[in-house]
């Protein structure tokens, strides 16, 4: 990853993952990186991973009558999206690594 912008993104990591909220930090880390959770939060979780697009309303109060709160939906949310960008980013920078361009070398940039 560009030097320039890999502390701001553990710093996005950490304000996202690890303060203080609704839900606690280790199941916000486990539906970040996809594994680890409880089963009523799984299903929901990999939705988000793999096909945001898909989540309904239902998805929404299934998490709520399974006692998750607006808050803890919301950063339950965020911090699988936030887990899920993070993997793809990476898959960018290792694919352009593996061409032989380093991430901000300007190459193919748009200006």
């Amino acid at each position: 990853m560009d030097p320039r912008f890999a502390g701001k993104v553990r710093d996005l990591e950490h304000r996202v993952l690890d303060q203080p909220g609704a839900l606690d930090p280790a199941v916000r880390r486990a539906a970040a990186h996809g594994e680890g959770l409880p089963p009523d939060l799984a299903t929901y979780v990999d939705k988000v991973r793999r096909h945001a697009y898909l989540v309904t309303d239902a998805d929404i109060d299934a998490l709520r009558s399974s006692g998750y709160t607006e808050d803890q939906i919301f950063e339950l949310t965020v911090s699988t999206a936030f887990g899920a960008a993070a993997m793809r980013l990476q898959a960018g920078m290792d694919a352009l690594e593996a061409l032989g361009r380093p991430p901000g070398s300007g190459e193919g940039s748009a200006g």
